[in-house]
C-alpha cells in the first residue's frame, strides 16, 4: 500500500467509524488535524458561490472561524468556489489590506494565522470547500497538500447527502419545508433568527438577513450568536434599525 493510499484509508475510516452526514463530516474534519499538521478543520456547504452552512468541523472553533465568512460574505471558501481551486493563504497578516478585510482581522483575533480553503466537487459542480486552519504562518508542505487535496475530494461523499435532499433554497425562510432539511446544517438558527425578522420587521428574507448580519459584524460576532439572542428573545431589532435587549422600552415583547 503506497502512502496516499494509507492516507486514504484513515481518512476513509474515520468518516466510516464516525457514521454519517454531519458526524462523518466531523469525523473527516477531526482526522485532517491529527493527519496534515493544522490546529483545525471545517468543511462549508455552498450554493450559488454561498455559505450556506458548516457541514462539519474538528471543533467548535473551526466551526466559529468557518462562520465569519458567512457572517462577512468574504473569505476564502468563496474564492476557492468562484476560482475552482485552492485558496492557500500562508500568512493571512499580509491580506488584511488586499483581501477580506473583515475575516482576515477576526481571524487575527482568534490567533489563526494561516488558512487553506480546499474546494471539494462532484463532477464539475463546486458543492463545499474544505477550510484548513493554522495558528502560526507557514506554507502547507506538498504532502499535507496533497492529503488535504484528498481529503477535500472525501468532504463530496457527506455532502451529496444534504444535496440528495432535494433543499429548496428559494424557499428558506418562507415557512417552507426547506427548513426542516436546513436542520441537518450548524447555521439553521441564522434562518429562525431571519424568519423571525421577517415578520417583526415586515421584510423579505434578504433584507431581514441582511440587518442580522449589519449588527454581527458591528459587534465583531458571528451570525450564529446574534442569532441566538433572537431566538431566544434575548435581542430585538426595532424598524428603526436600532438593537435593543429584549424588554427595554421601545422593543417588542
Amino acid at each position: 500500500m503506497t502512502g496516499d493510499e494509507h492516507l486514504r484509508a484513515e481518512l476513509e475510516a474515520a468518516m466510516t467509524d464516525a457514521g454519517s452526514g454531519v458526524a462523518a463530516a466531523n469525523g473527516l474534519c477531526v482526522a485532517c488535524v491529527d493527519l496534515l499538521h493544522v490546529d483545525g478543520a471545517a468543511i462549508s456547504f455552498m450554493h450559488d458561490g454561498a455559505s450556506q452552512g458548516t457541514f462539519g468541523s474538528s471543533g467548535e472553533l473551526s466551526r466559529r472561524l468557518d462562520e465569519f465568512q458567512f457572517t462577512y460574505g468574504e473569505g476564502p471558501c468563496m474564492d476557492a468556489v468562484s476560482a475552482g481551486r485552492p485558496v492557500l493563504v500562508p500568512d493571512i497578516e499580509v491580506e488584511t489590506e488586499v483581501r477580506w478585510p473583515a475575516f482576515a482581522a477576526a481571524m487575527l483575533q482568534e490567533g489563526v494565522r494561516a488558512v487553506f480553503a480546499l474546494p471539494s466537487a462532484v463532477a464539475t459542480n463546486h458543492i463545499g470547500v474544505l477550510d484548513l486552519f493554522r495558528r502560526a504562518p507557514g506554507p502547507m508542505s506538498p504532502g499535507d497538500l496533497s492529503a488535504g487535496l484528498l481529503a477535500a475530494e472525501l468532504a463530496a461523499l457527506p455532502l451529496l447527502n444534504l444535496m440528495t435532499a432535494d433543499v429548496d433554497w428559494a424557499g428558506v425562510g418562507d415557512g417552507s419545508t426547506a427548513w426542516a432539511e436546513l436542520a441537518s446544517l450548524e447555521r439553521v438558527e441564522v434562518y429562525q433568527a431571519t424568519g423571525m425578522l421577517m415578520e417583526h420587521l415586515d421584510v423579505g428574507p434578504t433584507e431581514a438577513l441582511v440587518r442580522l448580519r449589519a449588527h454581527a459584524f458591528a459587534m465583531g460576532q458571528t451570525a450564529s450568536e446574534v442569532a441566538w439572542k433572537i431566538v431566544e428573545r434575548r435581542l430585538t431589532l426595532d424598524h428603526d434599525g436600532a438593537w435593543r435587549p429584549s424588554g427595554e422600552a421601545g422593543s417588542a415583547p
